[in-house]
């Protein structure tokens, strides 16, 4: 049986990220890879198999890297608005991260159909913190939820690709103000509050 690898796993999935960030996906191969770390391309092939099983290793790093820069230790409609503005962060600082998890396909991830973006477990706490924290019934969170969250995932799009020249405070400033068109729209007398 062959002795396991010198070069550990974190190691590898970390020089990985490093190189996505810095140059995008088609950057990494197997050879690129192992010269980046300084290695022979053994440890790869030993940690992982095949490219698709490195790819979504990748993939789930990549995910937990880029959460962990949106995680935010406050609850509610703070914690929500921490997490658009870390998106938002993500996208002016490594466009090449956001392409790859939420634009370009290459990751293979796929968070599902609209309505994940309420019920995924994190997302479904905050929806009932702002309702609480409110008093809006839960299916208007759920909808003022969803559409700012399509509507900041656009201008990061917009932002990573180029299309729109803007500055971070720009942005963070569309996004609330879009945000508070979304309550609006749910119905929440903001008056009130």
């Amino acid at each position: 049986m062959p002795s396991s690898p010198k070069i550990p796993k974190e190691t590898i999935l970390k020089n990985a990220l490093d190189m996505l960030i810095q140059d995008g996906y088609s950057s990494i191969n197997i050879k690129s890879l192992a010269k980046r770390i300084g290695c022979s391309t053994q440890p790869i092939s030993w940690h992982f198999g095949n490219m698709e099983n490195f790819r979504n290793a990748l993939t789930e790093y990549a995910l937990n890297y880029a959460n962990r820069k949106m995680l935010s230790a406050s609850e509610g409609m703070s914690a929500f608005s921490n997490v658009g503005r870390g998106y938002i962060d993500i996208a002016f600082d490594e466009p090449n991260l956001f392409r790859y998890l939420y634009m370009s396909g290459e990751s293979g991830y796929h968070a599902g159909g609209f309505e994940i973006l309420t019920t995924v477990d994190a997302n479904s706490v905050m929806v009932e913190q702002i309702a609480k924290q409110s008093g809006i019934p839960v299916d208007k969170v759920n909808d003022f939820f969803r559409n700012t969250i399509i509507y900041t995932h656009g201008l990061a799009c917009f932002i990573v690709s180029g299309l729109i020249k803007a500055t971070r405070e720009e942005v963070y400033a569309m996004v609330n103000q879009g945000a508070y068109g979304f309550m609006l729209q749910a119905g929440v007398n903001l008056n009130e509050e």
